[in-house]
């Protein structure tokens, strides 16, 4: 610590599964990480990139931590701690973290040079996520975001949606929450309520969601690490302004996460944490469609009630699959040297979206299932695909018999 002190951090690496390449997941710093947890955000990482059709196995880890009470040295002396534990067992061909709750590029650059410094070269490829200057890919930023934007144009596409009827909510304003925010309001669609962790605002003629991006960004020292502002700061003209009070655009209110989740909207996007849709509060969410762009933000009671109601719902291994996609993306170009432009990066990303989201959607209608249950058979033939072509018990066992 900054004062001299000795304090210890429990860790976690989990690697599920690696039968279709090296095991991706992202590293969380926060104070409820457990070893459960990262077991389950592991095996869910395997599924979405089955689901995306990516090369990659699924890992996850994490910090038990509250990374808001240290400082920037302290925060890049336990990123660069957590590398030196982990150094032999991570690695390019191996297990590539990433970002994810409060983590970001500026550590994912910290925890790359550690790995870089033990193994004596430099070894952009070991961790995605990263700053360009550091070999980052261009489009990484917004990728999550991106990828559930173009899961609900697909929806658009199907269900012939007129964009400025429709309304969208948004629980979690993080990274991912912002940028399908910022891509929903400029194509047109009212996004209505938005928020973070502090609380959240609803406002029936829409947000200006540029302009809440901009003022909860906004630090008051460059030393800061995570944002400090929060959308509840200035709900009178739909963004977080403080002297905007002032703004004829109409009022907003402040209303709890909870709140948000129940209100009639026609899109519901969870974009927080896990658990935010239960077997409690379920029944009262009245939108059609919810896109789980946070990672298991409905328990298996909810989907169960969800289901009963006829919502549709977008599940978290489809609708937030952009992020490791082009996490794949940065993973290759770091091999081959070659760097993209931010356009060829959006039109794979685009591509690879719509091609899954399509081919999850039909197998739903073909099987008359859910979409999540469509996903994950989705996920588990290509996973079975994979180990039938490595071989089979029979024919091993018959190898060891004729010996």
């Amino acid at each position: 610590m900054d004062d001299g002190s000795l304090r210890s951090f429990e860790g976690y690496r989990v690697r599920h599964d690696d039968t279709r390449g090296p095991t991706k997941g992202g590293i969380r710093f926060h104070p409820q990480v457990h070893l459960g947890e990262v077991k389950a955000l592991a095996f869910w990482m395997t599924c979405k990139c089955a689901v995306a059709g990516i090369p990659f196995g699924g890992g996850k880890g994490g910090i038990i931590v509250n990374p808001k009470e240290l400082s920037r040295m302290e925060l890049e002396r336990l990123s660069r701690g957590f590398v030196q534990q982990l150094a032999d067992f991570i690695g390019p061909d191996t297990d590539i973290p990433a970002p994810d709750v409060y983590t970001n590029s500026m550590i994912m650059g910290w925890m790359m040079d550690e790995y870089s410094t033990i193994q004596r070269q430099r070894t952009p490829d070991v961790i995605t996520g990263k700053p360009i200057p550091l070999g980052g890919s261009l489009g990484r930023d917004d990728a999550t975001g991106r990828g559930a934007y173009y899961c609900i144009k697909e929806l658009e596409r199907f269900n012939n949606w007129t964009r400025g009827n429709v309304r969208v909510a948004v629980q979690g304003f993080g990274n991912a929450g912002q940028h399908v925010a910022r891509l929903l309001h400029k194509d047109g669609y009212r996004c209505v309520a938005i928020s973070d962790s502090k609380g959240a605002i609803y406002r029936e003629d829409g947000i200006d969601i540029p302009r809440a991006i901009e003022l909860k960004q906004s630090q008051t020292s460059i030393s800061n690490v995570y944002d400090e502002r929060s959308v509840c700061d200035c709900p009178e003209c739909g963004c977080v302004d403080c002297h905007c009070k002032s703004n004829d655009a109409g009022s907003g209110a402040v209303i709890t996460n909870e709140q948000l989740l129940e209100l009639d909207v026609d899109v519901l996007i969870p974009a927080a944490l896990e658990n935010q849709i239960t077997g409690e509060n379920a029944s009262r969410i009245t939108a059609p469609y919810i896109v789980e762009v946070a990672n298991g933000p409905t328990t298996t009671e909810a989907d169960n009630i969800l289901k009963e109601l006829g919502a549709t719902v977008v599940p978290d291994i489809l609708a937030n699959a952009g992020g490791v996609t082009v996490s794949y993306f940065e993973w290759t170009q770091n091999r081959a040297g070659y760097y993209w432009s931010e356009k060829k990066v959006q039109e794979r990303l685009q591509r690879i979206m719509a091609q899954e989201f399509e081919a999850v959607h039909d197998l739903s209608v073909e099987a008359e299932i859910d979409m999540r249950t469509a996903a994950y058979a989705h996920a588990l033939n290509r996973i079975g695909e994979a180990m039938e072509s490595q071989g089979t018990s029979r024919y091993f066992n018959s190898v060891m018999k004729v010996t």
